[in-house]
């Protein structure tokens, strides 16, 4: 159903960095980037699915209220993995990994960027 989201930043370069460390564990790397943006996807697909950029119009990049993005995870382990590297990598936690009330495998884990940008990434599969 998506085709990709875009998630502003104030500064790229940090932000990159964020996101190099914390979208590893998914198997997410950064695929291209240029001075306004930075693309990220999983290997083989050939789009970028996810952006990091800075606004088109050109004034401050700001969180929405109640907006995040939710990455699939293929383990529980992965989810693990992005919430410690996302915090390693200079984000806030907005949620510890663990199972959540949605249904019964709904494991997920939550941070923001240091944009405040809110993340999620979740594993729906069984331990």
């Amino acid at each position: 159903m998506l085709l990709y989201a875009t998630l502003g930043s104030n500064d790229l370069e940090r932000a990159g960095a964020f996101y190099d460390t914390a979208l590893a564990p998914l198997g997410l790397k950064r695929r291209k980037e240029d001075e306004v943006e930075i693309g990220y996807g999983a290997e083989g697909d050939f789009r970028c699915r996810l952006w990091v950029v800075t606004p088109f119009n050109r004034e401050a990049a700001t969180i929405g209220n109640g907006s995040m993005v939710a990455l699939e995870a293929q383990s529980r382990a992965a989810v693990d993995a992005f919430h410690a590297a996302a915090l390693a990598g200079g984000g806030t936690d907005e949620g510890a990994p663990g199972l959540r009330p949605f249904h019964a495998n709904f494991y997920a884990a939550y941070v923001r960027d240091p944009d405040g940008n809110k993340l999620s990434a979740v594993c729906e599969r069984p331990e």
